[in-house]
């Protein structure tokens, strides 16, 4: 029976240069036992290279990498309790789909009676009992994901590596192998460190989330801190489409702030503002739209589109262009129709930059 032996995973003052070129600045961060662990951010971000590290397929320039205790920092990637998914599969297109799983086994010296058992007991793990005969090409792309993902874990690795590994399915079979993947975490217990740059397969398979810019940890916290708590700009925007809209905190009371926007005024949680100018983050579905005129905070609707089970607009205000996400596709408006714009309770954050 395949186990999980989930380790922990510690990076501590991580620095990675390629010649004068610094990738990873001064990284810290601790992975506890039996989560997944999600790194996320934009393309040059440093989230691949601290996978590779992680890995042994690249060594930091200084600090240190412990995985389960042990300081594994400068050891190859063939000595570390740890299994990789690929992004591109790497299956041997000759083999069987049993065989690619048995594979990694029988290198490692075990018996090849031993090791197919085991790789049968791999495929039942991930769906595809009765399809070890099948070669890769005979296989649809989210299978080939299974297979990749059976080859790893019966390995029984301290931690799992996952690099981008839907980016090759549609959108549809994305959702429906990220589903897999998550429930086969949760099912077995194992540790696992999970790359990718799309948000919505972060925000679903994830215990927390490392959102990193420039080499380092912008924020990082649960899926739903990331996306209701957003801590910069960049962030807010990065976690699902936001608007950046400046404020005035009018009042602070313990957990809450009033915010003003023209001559509306809305709670929200305070986030330890000050009073003043400040800048507030507010998704696109948490704006409410309303026929008016001489409202609160006023705007009128220059762009309308609908897309079956919602509205689209775009709100030119005093403040600058809303992009607004309406589910009340019963009652769209045209443009040039003049709204009175309001807020919801959530989806709204006071941001610091």
């Amino acid at each position: 029976m395949i186990k999980s032996r989930a380790g922990s995973v510690v990076f501590q003052g991580i620095k990675k240069q390629f010649g004068a070129f610094t990738a990873i600045h001064d990284l810290s961060l601790t992975i506890e036992p039996g989560t997944l662990v999600t790194l996320l951010g934009p393309s040059g971000c440093g989230k691949t290279t601290t996978l590779r590290m992680l890995a042994g397929l690249e060594h930091p320039t200084s600090g240190k990498i412990l995985i389960g205790g042990a300081d594994v920092t400068m050891l190859p990637a063939n000595e570390r309790d740890v299994s990789m998914v690929f992004q591109s599969y790497a299956l041997f297109p000759h083999m069987s789909s049993l065989d690619n799983v048995a594979y990694g086994l029988e290198s490692s010296g075990m018996k090849h009676k031993e090791a197919r058992e085991r790789a049968q007991e791999g495929l039942k793990l991930v769906g595809l009992a009765g399809m070890g005969d099948r070669l890769p090409a005979e296989l649809s792309g989210g299978q080939q994901q299974r297979v990749a993902v059976a080859r790893a874990l019966i390995l029984e690795p301290q931690v799992l590596l996952l690099d981008e590994p839907l980016s090759n399915l549609d959108a549809r079979l994305r959702r429906r192998v990220r589903t897999e993947i998550r429930e086969l975490q949760q099912r077995l217990g194992f540790t696992a460190v999970y790359v990718t740059h799309d948000q919505d397969e972060a925000l679903a398979v994830s215990d927390r989330i490392i959102i990193m810019k420039d080499g380092g940890i912008a924020q990082e916290g649960s899926p739903r801190d990331l996306y209701e708590a957003p801590a910069s700009a960049f962030i807010a925007d990065f976690m699902g489409e936001a608007n950046v809209v400046p404020c005035d905190v009018v009042r602070v009371e313990g957990a809450d702030a009033t915010i003003r926007i023209g001559l509306l005024e809305h709670r929200v949680p305070s986030r330890n503002a000050r009073l003043g100018p400040a800048n507030l983050a507010v998704r696109p579905n948490s704006i409410t739209l309303e026929p008016a005129s001489g409202a609160a905070f006023p705007g009128q609707i220059t762009h309308s589109a609908y897309l079956g089970d919602h509205v689209e607009y775009e709100v030119e205000t005093s403040t600058g262009t809303l992009f607004v996400v309406d589910p009340a596709v019963e009652r769209a408006m045209a443009p040039k129709t003049e709204v009175s714009v309001g807020f919801k309770g959530r989806g709204i954050a006071i941001i610091n930059g």
